[in-house]
């Protein structure tokens, strides 16, 4: 009897509906990820497409898998903890594409964004789409415009000026540290000095143009090995 009731009863959040929100969650989520790949990001198109699909599955569970629980044995529980658990447990996978690389700090956008996706999803399996909608076109907006006006309004451009001991491969790991933290290296050139040749360094004078705090970046410079002195030579606040 219970078998036949089964067969009788129509399922609910099985319908033409909930698989159109699962499509729109494959949408949006799939677009947030192509930019993840096109930027070569450690998560990308397949990573946030599965995390936003399985957010928005997640959400329809917890709308619909517990109609019969709660209705036929009138069981008291709270089925919005379900959908509760996406936030604490998508923690694990931002947690996994964060890393240190020396002092710089690699994947928080990354991370965010796949917050960001999981809350897409969430937002199309609770019957939100104009909320997916927008928050995924607020995404691009964040990704693509917020780049250009932080570097349009906070940049600085300085030429640097760095006394080093050949043979210990200092000048590489000058770029690498200006390169990681996010700064243009421009006009490398080599200062011919005799003074500089008679005490056995030798020194460079580049350009680099990025994010404020420049003075921090010379301060790292000058720790490095085979390093003897960094300074800065003059700079350009707000260039475009």
């Amino acid at each position: 009897m219970h078998v036949l009731d089964f067969l009788n009863v129509e399922p609910r959040g099985q319908s033409w509906l909930q698989f159109s929100e699962l499509a729109l969650a494959f949408v949006l989520s799939s677009l947030i990820g192509l930019e993840r790949e096109f930027r070569a990001k450690s998560a990308g198109l397949r990573t946030h497409t599965l995390v936003g699909v399985a957010a928005a599955l997640i959400m329809l569970v917890s709308k619909y898998g517990f109609d019969d629980v709660i209705v036929r044995n009138s069981v008291m529980l709270d089925p919005s903890r379900v959908a509760a658990q996406i936030v604490s447990g998508i923690g694990f996978i931002g947690g996994g594409v964060i890393f240190v690389q020396r002092d710089v700090v690699r994947g928080l956008t990354t991370a965010a964004i796949i917050w960001l996706t999981a809350g897409v999803g969430m937002a199309c399996g609770a019957g939100l789409p104009l909320l997916a909608l927008f928050v995924a076109a607020g995404h691009f907006i964040v990704v693509f415009g917020y780049a250009r006006l932080a570097q349009r309004i906070l940049s600085e451009q300085s030429e640097v000026h760095v006394r080093y001991t050949p043979g210990k491969g200092a000048v590489e790991k000058v770029m690498q540290m200006c390169t990681g933290r996010g700064y243009a290296v421009l006009d490398l050139a080599l200062e011919h000095d005799q003074s500089v040749e008679e005490d056995e360094t030798r020194a460079i004078h580049f350009q680099v143009s990025g994010r404020r705090g420049i003075e921090a970046l010379v301060v790292a410079i000058a720790d490095i090995k085979g390093v003897v002195a960094a300074r800065i030579a003059s700079a350009q606040h707000g260039k475009e």
